[in-house]
């Protein structure tokens, strides 16, 4: 005897994904018309209070809201609206890490990119790069042509970033770092908040030129923000340039490469590992952290899309590898003591080695 499908929790998500895209774009919406901030400073307001807050048409209003509804975000209490937990922690604040910056970055970026993936992945390029100016073979030599989508594009990149590293800030094998080199560290996020953690840490941001502007402007604000006295944007050093063209700064005793191996190719990987491993003394440290999934490549719902929006979009090869992959790279350019911390947020893992 058959079983019914309807039964089977994949069914449900099956219809989830279905309609996802449009309430994608919903919440999105919501977030730039201010409407989880409204609703954060005045709980319980009417459609007609959201009507004079967003401008909207009073009918396209109520059609938002049905869509926002649906999803669990907001909630209906009477005739007034309230933002669930989850929307209020996530989506009401302004602040740096919030997801109110995460999700304009993937739906100017990342999510139209994806109406290209069955050419692209027929084709093994990254087809959607047609879609943005120049010749530059990856997504991030582009992007500089267009400051505006950049600077969302950055801006996106920082909050998640901030989203999940905390758990890699706390290792305690960065406590004797003095002199940092973090490899594509774009604007230079992960390295400030290293500074504030450990105050004898020093450490150079190294990326290409346009974002490298985007780090100095953040550095400063940085300073603005906290006080010269904290000294932090003194000890984040930027220093533009080609990660793979130019040689790594040299006088350091650590590298890290934060979310920046799982966008390339074995090849290039073994490129930029053994890079590392030269610009290093001995006793010197390597920290791997980014998206990893499963062992058996079949779990993890961050990697998945990560891996698509580099293929299809970024660069046309690399993914969310697992961990072992990372620790036989590791060794393979010679790098000792190699393992693997997992089960950080986000589907992160950290892979650290020494040189011996």
């Amino acid at each position: 005897m058959s079983v019914s499908i309807e039964s089977d929790p994949v069914y449900e998500r099956f219809h989830f994904l279905v309609n996802a895209p449009a309430l994608f774009n919903a919440v999105v919406s919501a977030v730039e018309l201010n409407v989880f901030s409204n609703l954060s400073v005045r709980p319980g307001a009417t459609a007609e209070e959201l009507r004079t807050a967003t401008g909207l048409p009073a009918h396209q209003l109520r059609v938002l809201l049905q869509a926002v509804c649906s999803t669990g975000l907001v909630v209906r209490e009477g005739s007034g609206y309230v933002n669930s937990p989850v929307a209020q922690e996530l989506l009401a604040s302004d602040a740096p890490d919030s997801w109110a910056h995460i999700l304009p970055g993937w739906k100017s970026v990342y999510y139209p990119a994806f109406m290209h993936m069955t050419r692209a992945l027929r084709t093994g390029r990254n087809t959607a790069l047609d879609d943005h100016p120049g010749t530059e073979p990856t997504l991030y030599g582009r992007l500089p042509r267009n400051p505006e989508l950049e600077a969302v594009f950055h801006r996106a990149m920082s909050a998640f970033t901030l989203r999940s590293v905390d758990s890699l800030i706390g290792r305690r094998e960065f406590s004797g770092v003095r002199h940092l080199l973090d490899v594509g560290g774009g604007d230079g996020s992960t390295s400030l908040k290293l500074a504030a953690r450990y105050p004898e840490l020093i450490s150079t941001v190294f990326d290409i030129p346009s974002i490298s502007k985007m780090a100095a402007d953040k550095t400063d604000a940085d300073a603005e923000e906290q006080g010269t006295a904290a000294g932090i944007s003194e000890r984040v050093r930027l220093q533009a340039g080609d990660i793979f063209a130019d040689p790594f700064p040299s006088g350091v005793d650590a590298v890290l490469f934060s979310h920046v191996l799982e966008i390339f190719s074995e090849e290039q990987i073994l490129v930029l590992l053994k890079k590392a491993y030269d610009a290093l003394p001995v006793g010197g440290q390597v920290f791997a952290y980014g998206f990893n999934v499963s062992d058996d490549e079949t779990e993890g719902v961050f990697s998945a899309r990560l891996g698509l929006y580099f293929n299809v979009l970024v660069s046309g090869r690399g993914m969310a590898y697992p961990a072992k992959d990372y620790e036989r790279w590791l060794r393979e350019v010679g790098f000792a003591g190699v393992r693997t911390v997992s089960g950080l947020p986000y589907e992160h893992g950290l892979s650290l080695g020494i040189k011996e």
